[in-house]
């Protein structure tokens, strides 16, 4: 059953009444009603008319609700664009959304609980605006095709069946949830919209005269969510930092590969998976204001057992694992490949495959052509892993030809750039054998020769590795480049080194409000009691010497772009000043570092001491 998709939201002093837009009669005269004092929820049929004295707006759904300590607040969609389409079913992005309190007043909290409060609502804010939220009233978006498929002839409702790792804001919908479950006869299941974290996008296009449409949908685990250094590693229950699972989709006309199973008007439907996530041990880098922080690997006894919990987990989704570790073999990070090498010998499983490759080596000096390395390593068991493979007809009839056996799991040490361009070397090699499969190529084509969808393919897959780069270290992926062209470029590399000054300065003072935001969001719940965390205790000194070395940067800019004549002696000297205040300022800062950190407030990590 579909859900809602538009209502009317009619706002009164007393209450919020939620109606359905629909042509329905049965679903029109549905309508939910939150009384704003209590929260209390009551499923009404048939709806009464409303109040005259209501205020009313055009939603798109209902994303949750979210206590605070004025009590709480309900968060909807108030615009929406169409992001994709699979099928003939459509997937939405959040383009705007309001936050509505139930309560109607703040009179009865103290002058520090509305300041606490204020800090709460824009952590609220500033996730849900960072975020790329993506729903579907009809299509399983939690879900690949194969899983799908394999839900065939499940009657619950689809936030029932959703797969809860990727069922973002299930949290939020605890309200309707819990209603729905209590209350037999109160069935709210067509107002309870998941909503997925990640990417969509899809293509139109042709090959050899064929049409078909090509799509990447990438989807985020709320499971140890957060960012980039304060969420890294494994947790007791076998959940890993970054965790995404890509789903690469091809869809064309049923028949064109001339099986006889081909239905008149359907379509075939194609896909393959990949994962990624952080190396399941307990490690963790502390930040420091130094441009690489403080790696700590932590002697946890429990790390074997969450290692297997990690890879049993995935087993049991995906089937066999092909892990591709591409963390240096020297330096740094050599530590994180020798226990991740370790773990895997001491598992000793016959299905995980597993190789270390040493990416910033193997493709050192422009070499990235190298990384066809791991294809040719991986070459038999992706053969065997094989892809989904279904056709649909009109009266959606549906036949399973093909199943994904197995998946590749690859990581680096954010599971960003490195990642990103492994993931879509493997996409590209499984592409041109689906589109082959199906007869769009000749048996010796590749879908490289032709320019117009070989652009397309290049840049859905930088814009995946973009988005998600973005929710976890606050910038765009490097190397992105190399995804878009196929070469490694000056222009690239100078764009790197923008998004690397970027993410140094966002991970070390700004991160701390980000964890948060994602905390409040998933797993964190506010004491109307205290005490208020958002509060920045911290000496002013402390505050305010981040800010400092940022208003110095700024000038010292300003003084070398700015005047007509740079090499004035002014000039100089404005300049040499603002490099002196900076130079002593971030020496002061790196000896200091820790304390001048912005740490996250409202959950402790849980390895590390601010």
């Amino acid at each position: 059953m579909a859900l809602h998709s538009s209502f009317k939201l009619y706002t009164s002093a007393d209450t919020f009444t939620l109606q359905p837009i629909s042509t329905d009669s049965s679903a029109a005269s549905e309508n939910v009603v939150i009384q704003r004092s209590t929260g209390s929820v009551q499923l009404n049929s048939p709806a009464s008319a409303a109040p005259s004295d209501e205020e009313v707006m055009t939603i798109y759904g209902v994303i949750g609700f979210v206590r605070l300590l004025a009590g709480e607040y309900m968060v909807v969609i108030t615009e929406r664009s169409k992001a994709a389409q699979i099928g003939t079913k459509d997937i939405y992005m959040v383009k705007d959304y309001k936050v509505l309190p139930l309560s109607r007043n703040t009179l009865a909290l103290t002058e520090a609980q509305v300041g606490e409060e204020a800090s709460y609502l824009s952590l609220l804010h500033s996730h849900l605006q960072s975020g790329k939220f993506n729903f579907s009233y009809d299509y399983e978006l939690t879900h690949t095709l194969q899983r799908q498929a394999e839900l065939k002839g499940n009657t619950q409702p689809i936030w029932e069946r959703a797969d809860e790792r990727f069922f973002w804001n299930k949290r939020l919908q605890s309200k309707f949830i819990d209603h729905t479950s209590k209350n037999k006869d109160q069935d709210l299941s067509r107002f309870i919209l998941p909503v997925v974290n990640g990417f969509a996008e899809i293509k139109t296009a042709e090959i050899n005269k064929k049409p078909f449409t090509f799509a990447v949908i990438s989807r985020r685990s709320r499971h140890r969510a957060g960012t980039r250094y304060f969420s890294r590693g494994v947790d007791a229950d076998g959940n890993v930092s970054n965790f995404n699972e890509t789903e690469q989709i091809l869809v064309a006309d049923a028949g064109l590969d001339g099986a006889a199973s081909a239905l008149p008007g359907g379509k075939i439907f194609l896909a393959h998976v990949q994962t990624r996530g952080s190396i399941p041990i307990y490690w963790t880098q502390i930040n420091n204001i130094k441009y690489t922080p403080k790696l700590q690997i932590f002697n946890n006894p429990e790390t074997e057992n969450t290692f297997r919990t990690h890879f049993e987990i995935q087993k049991k989704l995906y089937g066999p694992q092909l892990v591709i570790n591409l963390v240096n073999n020297k330096g740094y990070e050599k530590p994180m490949a020798d226990a991740f090498t370790k773990n895997i010998n001491t598992l000793n499983d016959k299905d995980i495959k597993y190789l270390h490759f040493d990416f910033h080596h193997e493709c050192s000096k422009m070499r990235w052509h190298r990384v066809a390395l791991i294809l040719d390593h991986f070459q038999s068991e992706l053969h065997a892993q094989g892809y989904f493979k279904a056709v649909f007809g009109k009266d959606g009839v549906e036949k399973v030809a093909l199943k994904q056996t197995s998946v590749v799991r690859t990581n680096c040490m954010d599971c960003l750039d490195r990642t990103n361009v492994v993931q879509s070397v493997v996409s590209r090699w499984v592409l041109n054998r689906q589109l082959r499969d199906i007869g769009i190529l000749g048996a010796d084509e590749k879908f490289e020769l032709f320019d117009d969808f070989e652009f397309q393919f290049r840049n859905v897959w930088a814009d995946n590795a973009d988005v998600i780069s973005c929710a976890y270290s606050g910038t765009g992926a490097l190397k992105t480049d190399f995804t878009r062209t196929g070469n490694r470029t000056k222009a690239g590399a100078i764009q790197d080194l923008q998004n690397s000054i970027v993410r140094y300065i966002k991970n070390n003072f700004l991160d701390g409000a980000r964890q948060d935001a994602y905390d409040l969001f998933l797993r964190y719940d506010v004491n109307p009691s205290g005490p208020y965390l958002l509060v920045d205790n911290r000496p002013l000194q402390i505050k305010a010497l981040p800010v400092v070395l940022l208003v110095g940067a700024t000038m010292l800019v300003g003084a070398i772009i700015l005047p007509e004549d740079s090499l004035s002696t002014a000039v100089i000297l404005f300049a040499s000043f603002w490099l002196a205040i900076i130079t002593y300022v971030f020496k002061f800062l790196v000896a200091n570092g820790i304390q001048y950190v912005n740490w996250p407030k409202l959950v402790p990590l849980p390895y590390v001491k601010a």
